[in-house]
């Protein structure tokens, strides 16, 4: 679980989730006053049934949380009639996300409060499902057979949850020969490639655009953080504060070289081109930059990561100019962490945070992003996230939202009855 921020990182503690089977009286019960808010998302009387049992099989002791077992466990469940609901039937998808984010809004909801970016795999045998793929998968660290879904989390001093999802789909995926798999999928027609960045960045503008979850920090993992795309929606956002992870091979000037304009012929125009006035001036990695700092620029923390505690870092900041294609672009905060010992290992982050910004207030942000690796293991390991077996693209984000939803009214649970203490685990059904 995230352990309790230190009182001196800025602005606010992350809280644990707490909820104990014990502190619930009548669990089914205030499950259906959560599922009643959603009945006019569905046009039949069954689909709202199956809605609520298949949630209500989230929360079972069920070793394997995947539609046959979880239909098989209900008194006279169907498993093909569940089947086809969560694959086929038409849910109002974007009435109940919008509902759904005004109760996280309603209970976790904070003018500080974050929007995390990160991406998250899952296994799978075969090559049918919608957008499996040999790609890079997080889960295990390694490249194999997976589907890989782009995620938004939202975290406050109340709390945290995943608020939007896109499925990453390969762009091998749009070829002629994937067209029998994309129909048979129920992918839709118009849909188009688009990078993980371009999906993060989507989601980022709708949420900026529905204007439901109060926030004023973006976060994101480097795949994210080097994208110019997403850091360019990031600014198109009024007061919004990006902290975002870079590679050690970002390159950067302490101080911004001269620049001027240089006239050559092409194609029989005259063109021209900025150029370094030194050309010797060359950027620097922030690597090479982090390693020739000084041991008295360097401050130790504490930050609250991890399942095991508090962990110490030390870190040091600079402003830094950007480099890209060889020339300077915006001045940004830097932040370098490493670890103690002989042999430390770094990681970098960028944000356009104010020049006045203190160094505090950077390692805060530093330790925020493990709000959505909460909301990953947590959905996974208590509620099914990764069980499913369904290979449509419809039926993916039905499974997706519902296990979204199911985490999220476990902390609305924590938050009704004012929880403060530490443990969690599922409650069952």
């Amino acid at each position: 679980m995230l352990p309790v921020m230190r009182c001196d990182e800025y602005l606010y503690p992350v809280p644990k989730f707490d909820l104990g089977k014990g502190d619930v009286n009548d669990f089914n019960n205030e499950l259906k006053g959560f599922h009643e808010q959603f009945e006019d998302c569905f046009q039949r009387s069954e689909s709202r049934d199956h809605f609520f049992n298949y949630m209500a099989g989230q929360f079972s002791p069920l070793e394997r949380k995947s539609i046959e077992p979880i239909a098989l466990s209900i008194e006279d469940g169907n498993v093909r009639a569940l089947q086809r609901f969560v694959s086929d039937a038409p849910w109002a998808e974007k009435k109940m996300t919008t509902k759904y984010r005004s109760f996280v809004n309603d209970d976790l909801g904070s003018s500080d409060g974050a929007m995390i970016f990160d991406e998250s795999g899952f296994l799978k045998k075969g090559k049918d499902s919608i957008g499996v793929a040999k790609q890079y998968c997080g889960t295990i660290g390694k490249v194999d057979n997976c589907q890989v879904g782009v995620f938004t989390g939202y975290v406050s001093e109340y709390g945290y949850a995943l608020v939007d999802k896109r499925l990453f789909i390969p762009e091998k995926w749009f070829a002629d020969d994937y067209s029998t798999r994309r129909k048979k999928c129920k992918l839709p027609e118009d849909t188009v490639f688009k990078t993980k960045p371009q999906l993060a960045a989507e989601m980022l503008s709708e949420l900026g655009k529905e204007n439901i979850l109060p926030f004023k920090y973006v976060l994101a993992d480097s795949i994210y953080g080097e994208s110019q795309e997403f850091i360019a929606a990031v600014e198109s956002m009024p007061d919004k504060t990006y902290f975002v992870s870079v590679s050690k091979d970002l390159r950067c000037w302490l101080k911004r070289p001269m620049t001027m304009s240089k006239s050559y012929q092409w194609g029989g125009k005259t063109r021209t081109k900025t150029i370094l006035v030194d050309q010797d001036s060359k950027p620097l990695t922030v690597e090479a930059l982090a390693k020739n700092i000084n041991d008295y620029f360097w401050y130790r923390r504490q930050v609250s990561e991890g399942t095991k505690g508090p962990i110490v870092y030390e870190f040091t900041r600079r402003r830094v100019i950007l480099s890209y294609d060889g020339l300077p672009q915006k001045t940004v905060w830097l932040l370098i962490r490493r670890t103690l010992g002989d042999d430390p290992q770094y990681s970098f982050f960028i944000s356009n945070a104010s020049s006045s910004t203190r160094l505090k207030t950077l390692v805060w942000l530093s330790g925020l992003r493990w709000a959505i690796e909460q909301c990953f293991e947590e959905t996974k390991t208590e509620l099914g996230m990764d069980h499913y077996e369904v290979r449509k693209f419809p039926g993916w984000h039905h499974h997706i939202l519902t296990c979204m939803m199911a985490h999220f009214f476990l902390w609305h649970l924590k938050v009704r009855m004012g929880k403060k203490s530490t443990v969690y685990y599922a409650i069952a059904a």
